[in-house]
């Protein structure tokens, strides 16, 4: 009789990079480790297959329809209100995988029209954040106060020193193919990159937190123990993370406007 693939031992963390394999959220260096058990037990892979092409199924009717920025807040606000946090960050596979289609479709009825999958991952850009400034940090527009002077294709990086964080460097990589910069700064120990993608909008990854602020959808997860936000501004992804700043200071910074000078 064959064996059951559900009924395969796996840990908690297992399951975890299982789900985040089929998102795209799983970071490369662990990556190695997770494929080498799916090639060891093709059933596993069976599943992360599937789990993938329905979340492809979904991205792909998502990119079609746009959902009002109204219905866009009341169904977060609903699923906030009804939906135990357990539960909202519980990943599926195995026999679940209809029920994390269906938690897919809820995720992207937010998702803003335009995403497009390919290009790098925002796990993989996040991971800049990680890397060491190699460049000074940006100056302060003068023409722009609540600005700096480094910008991606007409998109600028914000000057936060209303919030007390500081521009300490920057850098720049290439990242599958797309010129990638990235601003770091700090406060009080801690320290964030600020990531612009360049080019077509990155899809996000499925299993995130998401909120709506000022009709602009947020969100948030966690890769590899660093908390991530994305979102879009002027038509363009944007990725900020840290590791040990909470996603409510994350989105803080992300959502901060200048009263209104800092372009969405």
């Amino acid at each position: 009789m064959d064996n059951d693939p559900t009924d395969t031992p796996l840990s908690d963390s297992e399951r975890a990079d299982l789900a985040a394999l089929a998102d795209d959220s799983l970071p490369p260096r662990r990556r190695k480790a997770i494929e080498a058990r799916l090639q060891a037990q093709p059933e596993l892979r069976a599943l992360v297959d599937e789990q993938r092409r329905a979340r492809d199924a979904v991205r792909a009717a998502a990119l079609e329809v746009a959902a009002p920025v109204a219905l866009r807040a009341r169904v977060d606000a609903d699923r906030r209100a009804g939906t135990p946090r357990r539960r909202r960050r519980r990943l599926a596979l195995g026999g679940a995988v209809a029920a994390a289609a269906a938690a897919v479709a809820l995720a992207l009825v937010l998702t803003l029209p335009g995403d497009v999958p390919g290009g790098p991952t925002i796990v993989e850009a996040s991971e800049l954040s990680a890397r060491p400034a190699t460049m000074p940090a940006p100056l302060q527009d003068a023409a722009r106060p609540k600005l700096l002077t480094t910008q991606v294709e007409g998109v600028s990086y914000p000057y936060w020193d209303d919030l007390k964080w500081d521009a300490s460097g920057s850098r720049v990589d290439e990242l599958d193919g797309r010129r990638i910069t990235t601003v770091f700064y700090d406060r009080a120990g801690k320290r964030v990159g600020y990531q612009i993608v360049p080019g077509d909008r990155v899809a996000p990854p499925v299993a995130t937190e998401q909120q709506t602020i000022d009709g602009t959808v947020f969100r948030t997860f966690k890769a590899d123990g660093t908390n991530i936000v994305t979102w879009v501004r002027g038509d363009h992804t944007c990725v900020l993370s840290g590791k040990g700043v909470p996603p409510k200071v994350l989105v803080k910074l992300a959502s901060w406007r200048g009263d209104g000078a800092v372009p969405f």
